[in-house]
């Protein structure tokens, strides 16, 4: 039987991502005991009944005491706080990673808690879906998926191999990057979009009740899809565009502009401008599939006939 990566694990915070990697520990005998820490008694009672939990305790420095693997999973803007009311009890040598979607200020809450001989890894995995909470997980969420790992210069290698290792026994294909380099590809890859579909939604919301009645009942896929991304962990979503407020300013602005030429080509009629556009857009589903990033598609609504 293989050795386990880790004797003991540590939980602080368990929903979809935390609860989907206790998943992968157990069945693959990656940790010998994992320790859970929430703040509501039902997410405690949860990761008891499902097996994923030796211990449960809303104490995060009790939580941590022996551990040499400590994973952060709470909201981003919770970070600071469950740190530091753990820090008492974290050892020297101990690696603490996260699942945040932003990595500077996940290091900036984290670090200055951290004792010495203490590994920060900052991690993303890039997966997930629009349910949240501890019964929402499944081991299978990150086969297939990207794990970015942000360490800073000087990080001990070891420590960022044994995390690295974590999350390619769990499926992922982990990359390495540089933390305000990952926030500005999320912001582009991930937090717009999300920010797009939250405000699309919530203009149907804002339509009288007759036409928001008729949008729901008539809702074509490209709406069906907004509203699923419109589904997700309103709390997570609020800390993200918080935490990486510059880079997704930043995009935004660029996507202000390229929403006002696409107005614009449609104000004047100008075809030849959508089509090219379309073109170049089309491409990069393409590509998405070659990355095995998502499934081929259907042919879409307006190749059917319907």
């Amino acid at each position: 039987m293989t050795a386990p990566l880790f004797e003991r694990a540590a939980f602080l915070g368990f929903g979809l991502i935390g609860s989907s990697l206790a998943r992968v520990m157990r069945r693959g005998g990656l940790v010998a005991e994992i320790a859970v820490c929430a703040r509501r008694a039902e997410t405690l009672d949860a990761a008891t009944r499902q097996g994923l939990a030796d211990r449960t305790t809303t104490d995060p420095a009790d939580a941590v005491g022996d551990a040499d693997l400590v994973l952060v999973c709470t909201p981003l803007g919770a970070y600071g706080q469950v740190i530091q009311a753990a820090a008492p009890g974290l050892m020297q040598g101990t690696i603490v990673t996260d699942v945040g979607s932003t990595k500077q200020s996940a290091i900036a809450d984290l670090k200055p808690h951290l004792p010495d001989g203490a590994h920060l890894v900052p991690g993303h995995p890039v997966a997930g879906t629009e349910h949240s909470g501890p019964e929402a997980g499944f081991a299978e969420l990150f086969e297939g998926r990207y794990t970015i790992l942000t360490p800073e210069p000087g990080t001990d290698p070891a420590a960022t191999d044994a995390v690295a290792e974590l999350w390619r026994r769990a499926g992922s294909k982990v990359e390495i990057m540089a933390p305000d380099h990952h926030d500005q590809v999320l912001a582009i890859t991930s937090h717009l979009p999300h920010l797009i579909a939250y405000t699309i939604v919530d203009t149907a919301v804002q339509l009288s009740d007759d036409l928001q009645k008729e949008v729901i009942q008539f809702s074509a896929s490209g709406y069906r899809d907004f509203t699923r991304i419109a589904a997700s962990d309103p709390v997570m979503w609020r800390d993200i565009f918080i935490n990486n407020r510059e880079a997704v300013l930043d995009i935004l602005g660029r996507f202000t502009e390229d929403l006002t030429a696409m107005q614009r080509h449609i104000r004047r009629g100008d075809g030849q401008a959508l089509e090219q556009v379309f073109t170049r857009t089309r491409a990069v589903r393409r590509g998405v599939i070659d990355m095995k990033q998502d499934k081929p598609d259907t042919p879409p609504e307006g190749n059917r006939g319907t």
